[in-house]
């Protein structure tokens, strides 16, 4: 019986334009000069994610998964370097306010925002899980359920509680 998953690269053509929309709303808000640029982005997380022979590639949801913890890493990876460059130059500032955490809203460094979220993976590594997909990633409640496997009403419960979590001590890093 014939394989029917999509390939990588049939499932990176029908949520290309998403993920570039996705790398720019990770990048608002970023200096001028700075070096990485959306379409570079989500390249990258591409190059990554074509490197992963061991997938078997499902749907969407699962591939927007994966790609927000490959653009995660990415943008982290970026961040750090130029920050250790620089000592507080130049790093990364996403928003985290709506549903989406896109385009509006207080700005997070995206430093302090992995420092936090590596803190709530100890707590609650569900939680954390779930933020990735929402934040990172932009997925929907239900892309986010489908690629967890567990109910829409469990990821509200859990985006909100991370939400608030996340805010409160990314919030106290930067008064310190």
């Amino acid at each position: 019986m014939p394989d029917s998953s999509p390939s990588l690269d049939e499932l990176m053509q029908s949520v290309y334009a998403e993920m570039k929309r996705l790398a720019a709303a990770q990048m608002y808000g970023e200096r001028r000069d700075h070096t990485l640029q959306p379409t570079a982005l989500v390249h990258e997380v591409y190059l990554r994610l074509a490197g992963q022979h061991c997938i078997d590639w499902r749907n969407r949801a699962q591939l927007l998964g994966l790609a927000a913890q490959m653009m995660r890493r990415i943008l982290l990876d970026h961040a750090a370097s130029h920050s250790a460059a620089k000592r507080w130059g130049g790093l990364i500032r996403v928003p985290m306010d709506d549903d989406h955490a896109m385009l509006r809203g207080p700005e997070v460094q995206i430093l302090d925002l992995d420092r936090a979220l590596r803190r709530l993976e100890e707590i609650d590594p569900q939680q954390a899980r779930v933020v990735e997909l929402r934040f990172f990633g932009g997925l929907t409640a239900e892309e986010a359920a489908e690629s967890m496997g567990i109910s829409v009403a469990t990821i509200h419960r859990e985006w909100a509680t991370a939400r608030l979590w996340l805010l409160r001590h990314v919030s106290e890093a930067q008064r310190r």
